[in-house]
């Protein structure tokens, strides 16, 4: 038979072999600076204010553009994932978050400092959710829980390291090099990135399927209700408390803004041709309980994580860097328990696990709701490792299951949702403890000094002994008198304000019960879901 004659047989090249821990460590290093960015200006915000000539009050939006810009795009992943492909938006969306990166450290002005953080606020949205979904995407269906318990690590060190690293970056050289120190990591991202991370067929084509429909029914109107609506409440959420919440008109009326435009986004979504973001999938009832448990769990994280330091500065005496380190235990608690319970995610029982993460979590918060003036460091910190313990307990079970009915191609639209409701949640979660702190203190404070009369004895014993340690030290009898009285009242109010702390932590205890309704719903699918599909990547040869 002449050669000729025979049909032509194409071998395609051979794909790359997809080695899953170099695509974990590539693609975690965006994710965990976007974390760490999002905390770390905190600790340096009295330093920068000095730099810039800002009020009190003006400083706080280098934080509040950040978190807006990085909440508008986070939904918004997998439609631009579909026009330009999954792996160049992680790298469009690196490249912008290390330009803002060094913009922010060159910044001398609070206009432009703002600005710049707003364009590392757009780079870092896109970081979280497109990890989430390589992941899912890279790990075989048996190793799903291994997958999310590495995109967790990297979501839950961000908040607990950053404030520790900024206060050491602070102190040993200045406030310019907690952005620097982004530069060198992202450019290893990078490179990585490039190397290491491919798309799998089977996503590139459903994405470039999908590309052409979007275009023709391009969603402007979806995508400017979301702007819209999610600027506004995340602006309410962070601005809220400072502006004394509803007494204000101002947000008033940009709560009601968010309110409408959201409704009017989710109208919009469901009755457009092709949707900006995919709405739908809070149908399934597994996504829509995971991704609310997520988002409460993530209120609990944030809202302790911003209690504690408070607490533990004002209260106990410690230091900025003091207690950020008595944090650490807690994050090292989660590094040693969230692989394990990753590893083991098959063996054992999701629902299981949610519960006794959930029951732990309310016995840390109990703990925490018997923290005195006395509470030495290592009371502190026992507390906060069962408290580690229990959301090394949730974090896997949580993310895997919520994720498990989410065909391939729609897993970047889920894990934008995801991820948007769990920056929600630490928004919410926040700003209503933030409230309640100022509220409660109040409150405990004419609570305590309602039992304080003047005719009683054990009163009248403590000024005494007051004012005459304070003339045994050379000072005049009326002004030792006066000196007592202040420092009787100002005891009123620590011990008002450790009260109110202990409300608190009580209260997020009780608050974290309320997922226990959502448990019942987690169920682990009966066999592999639409994502554990065999994906077309893996044929190599085409007839």
């Amino acid at each position: 038979m002449n050669a000729a004659a025979l049909p032509a047989v194409v071998v395609a090249p051979p794909k790359p072999k997809v080695n899953k821990w170099l695509v974990t460590i590539s693609v975690s290093f965006g994710t965990l600076m976007g974390a760490i960015d999002a905390s770390i200006v905190n600790v340096a915000l009295t330093h920068i204010r000095g730099t810039v000539g800002a009020t009190v009050e003006e400083i706080t939006w280098i934080s509040t553009g950040f978190a807006i810009a990085t909440i508008l795009v986070m939904p918004l992943t997998a439609f631009l994932g579909r026009l330009f492909g999954q792996k160049r938006v992680y790298l469009a969306s690196l490249v912008l978050f290390l330009v803002g990166s060094a913009l922010c450290g060159l910044a001398r002005s609070l206009e432009t400092l703002v600005l710049f953080r707003v364009i590392q606020g757009f780079g870092a949205g896109a970081l979280q959710p497109t990890e989430q979904a390589i992941l899912r995407q890279t790990f075989p269906p048996k190793e799903q829980g291994m997958a999310m318990a590495l995109f967790a690590l990297a979501i839950l060190i961000g908040p607990a390291v950053g404030p520790t690293l900024g206060g050491y970056i602070v102190d040993h050289y200045a406030w310019p090099w907690i952005f620097y120190i982004n530069i060198p990591v992202g450019v290893l991202g990078l490179i990585m990135v490039v190397s290491f991370v491919h798309e799998p067929e089977d996503i590139l084509e459903a994405n470039r399927k999908a590309a052409v429909e979007v275009r023709k029914h391009m969603d402007w109107a979806g995508i400017a209700l979301l702007a819209v609506g999610l600027g506004t409440l995340q602006y309410v959420l962070e601005e809220g408390n400072r502006n004394d919440w509803f007494e204000s008109r101002q947000i008033v009326g940009l709560s009601v803004l968010a309110l409408v435009t959201i409704a009017a986004f989710f109208i919009r979504e469901t009755t457009a041709i092709r949707p900006a973001v995919d709405v739908s999938l809070f149908r399934d009832p597994v996504f829509l309980s995971g991704t609310l448990v997520s988002a409460l769990m993530f209120a609990m994280l944030m809202s302790l994580t911003f209690l504690l330091p408070v607490f533990m500065q004002e209260l106990l005496g410690f230091t900025a860097m003091q207690s950020g380190l008595a944090l650490m235990p807690r994050t090292l608690v989660m590094m040693v328990f969230i692989p394990m319970v990753g590893r083991n995610y098959n063996r054992l029982n999701p629902q299981l696990l949610i519960a006794m993460g959930v029951g732990t979590f309310v016995i840390s918060a109990l703990m925490m709701s018997h923290y005195t003036l006395a509470t030495t460091a290592s009371g502190v910190v026992a507390a906060l490792m069962v408290q580690g313990l229990g959301f090394a307990f949730l974090m896997v079970p949580i993310n895997t299951l919520a994720l498990s009915n989410i065909p391939r191609h729609k897993m970047t639209d889920a894990t934008g949702l995801n991820s948007l409701m769990r920056q929600i949640g630490g928004s919410i979660g926040i700003a209503l403890f933030a409230t309640l702190l100022s509220r409660s203190a109040v409150q405990s404070r004419a609570s305590v000094g309602a039992h304080l009369v003047m005719s009683d004895p054990n009163v009248q014993n403590r000024l005494a002994a007051v004012q005459s340690g304070l003339m045994a030290r050379g000072m005049d009898a009326a002004s030792a008198q006066a000196m007592a009285m202040q420092s009787l009242a100002g005891s009123v109010i620590q011990q008002g304000m450790v009260i109110a702390f202990e409300h608190l932590f009580f209260v997020a205890g009780m608050c974290f019960l309320l997922v226990t309704p959502f448990i019942f719903f987690l169920r682990r699918p009966p066999a592999a879901g639409p994502s554990a599909a065999p994906s077309p990547s893996e044929m190599h040869v085409e007839v």
